[in-house]
């Protein structure tokens, strides 16, 4: 993968509410997978939906 490509992924998931530390944990490919889906994502919707992806993906657990 093109560098440029990888830390623009990770930029688009900080600016959406992706911990830095949670982050660290994702792949780089996944990174640039959910970047993608978060950004054909609504405006408004793209923080909950990203939480989404990762709470799916197991890389964060929900505080019932």
């Amino acid at each position: 993968m093109n560098d440029s490509v990888a830390i623009d992924a990770k930029r688009i998931l900080l600016r959406y509410g992706a911990p830095i530390t949670v982050l660290d944990k994702v792949p780089e490919a996944k990174r640039i997978e959910f970047a993608r889906a978060v950004a054909k994502t609504d405006l408004p919707k793209r923080e909950k939906f990203l939480r989404g992806l990762l709470e799916e993906g197991g890389f964060i657990q929900t505080a019932d």
